[in-house]
């Protein structure tokens, strides 16, 4: 199979002989189009190339196992029921081998690629069609879910080539030598890419030189007798090359996402562990960190790890959506023979039959949602067998509840006078937390590959923008004070939960506003946060004003039972805010006794005013929206 460039979908192209080989099968160009079709592919277009009839298919995008003709015809021979799904195996290495294989990565790689995984493939028996598949593969991946390499970099060696441990550093270009896969003496890194930036036998590389030219460290792998491996994500080392007479191959991928290498590195181990001695088996390699690591989505940092991690997960998704979003009526126990030929077997049912559960392989990391999991069976179950009706009734679509509460606010807020802005949603750390007088107390979600400082964060809060668009706006008139308000989302680090299995942070809609002036104050604000929890059904505690509280509007409110909770002030000594000056608004729903807090308020720190160059007063409020909300 050859990877074709990528257009709206990846396309790849395979020899009809081979694949029907694969398949067991010979297939006329018709019949072929529609078995593509039944398992949701397409037949693009049958060309000849040197004398042989070559398909062009269309792959699905999130679908990284069809990319090659092992993972096609794989998936093709499981949905046709030819074969089970395969079982794929890590096996951890005798402490002699780990030792041997081991990679120690650097802490100056952190600068450039932080993080790396790597495999090996033990008794390969490859021919040139496989060798070639091998390659194909890699420049697919490269292509499409590696991003052209800015995210992964794949690098596979011949493994008796070479001695471990392996190291992964990153040196000054001049410090490193070695001779590439395409030439015939040695050069430092620097005139490396210099050659491909101008040689014409280098411009297929060209494009990816961009992606560490400016640096001032490169990184690159090392073996035992400090033998280069690879210049990531450049080129290989010519000692390491391997071929279709490889019996033992090295993989290591090379990322400044972790998440995305351990994707690539499992899918290239799930297609080629088949032509190992043992098939489907793959040795697992010892990664060590000089310091410790965050990858994405974990929540803990690391300093060892063993990959790759081969093993399975469970998703699951509800019998009665499958059915009602088909739009068939299935028997539940049908539906596990419909998830095997999709390879998301063994699939079972809860006691009830309510609940199906699918076995998620290495190879689907498509499956991310229960809709992925429906829409896999309904591939299975047939599109052409379900059965055209008009729908009873018209469900039209609604607005998310928090979208409406937002919406309604950003009325009533500029009703009382401020005018809305829409601030960008990275900051730089110091302005998300220094220049406010915070610490940093690792709630913001850190860019890896940040491309300015301006962009480092995701902010956890609106302030900062607000504050910016004010410095960057101080011509205006100041006289009667300057009114702003911003509802955006912020996004938090929080722990993983089932539905969270990859993300680790969320997003929360807040509301922040603004007054600058001569004659800014705590009260000018104080009127919006009681207007604000007004309109919110949120009545005054009594200990916190007995006329309000006491008022015919507040009683109205409790006796319709309109009323959703009530509220208070109480004193904040946030840094951020003047000694004396700053205030947290608590509430509690109505039949609770706890008290939340959703909102903080003050006149800013002439620090603060300071960090971001404004010269007079200014007073703000960020409160949290999510709570008020009414399903």
């Amino acid at each position: 199979a050859r990877a074709d460039e990528p257009r709206n979908m990846p396309t790849i192209s395979v020899e009809s002989a081979q694949l029907f080989d694969a398949l067991e099968h010979k297939y006329t160009q018709e019949e072929f189009d529609e078995l593509c079709f039944k398992f949701g592919i397409e037949l693009d277009d049958v060309v000849e190339e040197n004398g042989q009839e070559v398909y062009k298919i269309d792959i699905p995008a999130n679908r990284y196992d069809l990319l090659c003709l092992e993972g096609l015809s794989r998936a093709l021979r499981v949905f046709l029921e030819k074969d089970p799904a395969p079982v794929f195996k890590a096996v951890k290495p005798s402490p002699e081998v780990a030792a041997s294989t081991k990679m120690v990565v650097r802490k100056e790689t952190a600068q450039i690629r932080p993080f790396v995984v790597c495999a090996v493939l033990r008794n390969l028996k490859l021919d040139e069609q496989s060798y070639q598949s091998c390659i194909d593969l890699q420049d697919q991946l490269h292509r499409n879910l590696c991003r052209r390499r800015t995210l992964v970099a794949i690098g596979t060696h011949d493994l008796d080539s070479i001695e471990g441990p392996f190291t992964y550093e990153a040196l000054a270009p001049e410090d490193i030598r070695f001779t590439h896969l395409f030439a015939e003496s040695e050069m430092n890194g620097r005139e490396m890419l210099d050659w491909f930036r101008t040689d014409p036998a280098g411009k297929h590389i060209k494009e990816y030189t961009d992606i560490i030219f400016d640096s001032p460290v490169y990184p690159v792998i090392y073996d035992k007798n400090r033998t280069v491996l690879s210049l990531p994500p450049i080129i290989n080392g010519k000692v390491s090359k391997i071929s279709k007479d490889t019996k033992n191959m090295f993989i290591e991928c090379t990322a400044t996402d972790m998440t995305k290498a351990k994707m690539v590195i499992n899918t290239l181990v799930a297609m080629f562990a088949r032509y190992c001695e043992n098939p489907e088996e793959v040795e697992q390699v010892e990664v060590v960190y000089d310091e410790k690591v965050l990858p994405g989505g974990a929540t803990e940092p690391i300093d060892q790890m063993l990959c790759p991690d081969l093993s399975t997960w469970s998703a699951s998704a509800d019998v009665e959506s499958v059915c009602s979003t088909i739009g068939i009526d299935l028997p539940a126990e049908d539906m596990l023979k419909l998830c095997d030929r999709m390879q998301l077997g063994p699939a079972s049912l809860s006691d009830d039959k309510k609940t199906l559960s699918v076995t998620v392989p290495v190879t689907r990391s498509d499956i991310m949602h229960e809709v992925d999991i429906i829409e896999d069976i309904a591939i299975a179950y047939g599109f052409n067998n379900i059965e055209r009706t008009v729908p009873v009734s018209h469900r039209a679509g609604k607005e998310l509840a928090i979208n409406q509460l937002t919406d309604l606010l950003r009325y009533e807020v500029s009703r009382q006078g401020y005018m809305e802005i829409l601030s960008l949603g990275l900051c730089s750390k110091a302005e998300n937390f220094e220049l406010l007088n915070r610490e940093d107390d690792g709630s913001a979600v850190v860019l890896s590959n940040p491309k300015t400082i301006e962009f480092e964060v995701v902010r956890t809060s609106l302030i900062p923008g607000m504050l910016k668009t004010l410095a960057c706006n101080l011509s205006m008139r100041v006289s009667e004070g300057i009114q702003l308000f911003e509802i955006s989302d912020v996004v938090l680090r929080d722990p993983r939960t089932p539905e969270q299995k990859d993300i680790g942070c969320r997003n929360e809609r807040r509301l922040a506003a603004l007054h600058a002036g001569l004659t800014s104050s705590f009260e000018t604000l104080h009127g919006l946060v009681d207007r604000l929890m007004q309109v919110l059904a949120v009545v005054p505690a009594a200990e916190y004003c007995p006329e309000a509280a006491a008022s015919p509007l507040t009683q109205m409110l409790i006796s319709t039972k309109a009323c959703i909770g009530e509220y208070k002030l109480v004193p904040n000594d946030s840094a951020m805010f003047f000694p004396g000056r700053g205030a947290s608004v608590v509430w509690r729903r109505q039949g609770t006794e706890e008290w939340c807090e959703v909102a903080r308020m003050g006149v800013l720190h002439p620090d603060v005013l300071q960090n971001f160059s404004i010269g007079y007063p200014a007073t703000v409020i960020e409160m949290e929206l999510e709570p008020f909300v009414r399903e």
